[in-house]
């Protein structure tokens, strides 16, 4: 049976690092501080959130936009309203 070779560069070479992670993951703990993990997870909360909403209005954004021959408005907020989504103004995309 063959020996596997033993390759330390294997996460480096799959794509799924890039080189900055280290460095994210040093400014986040810089921003932390010195807050406990018990009252950080709300301002990672509230990032999840917002990550949720943007993510689920640039889904529908693209839908209307599909749509716009059949008269459907992307800049109107019932359309997002319709379907239980936050309407997020052009200033804060």
């Amino acid at each position: 049976m063959a020996k596997r070779k033993n390759n330390a560069c294997t996460a480096n070479t799959t794509g799924a690092t890039v080189g900055y992670e280290a460095q994210l993951w040093q400014v986040a703990d810089a921003l932390r501080g010195s807050m406990d993990a018990a009252e950080y997870k709300h301002v990672v909360l509230g990032l999840i959130f917002l990550k949720y909403i943007s993510d689920a209005f640039e889904e529908q954004y693209a839908k209307l936009e599909a749509d716009r021959a059949q008269g459907a408005d992307q800049e109107d907020p019932d359309e997002y309203q319709a379907d239980n989504i936050f309407w997020v103004p052009k200033e804060a995309r």
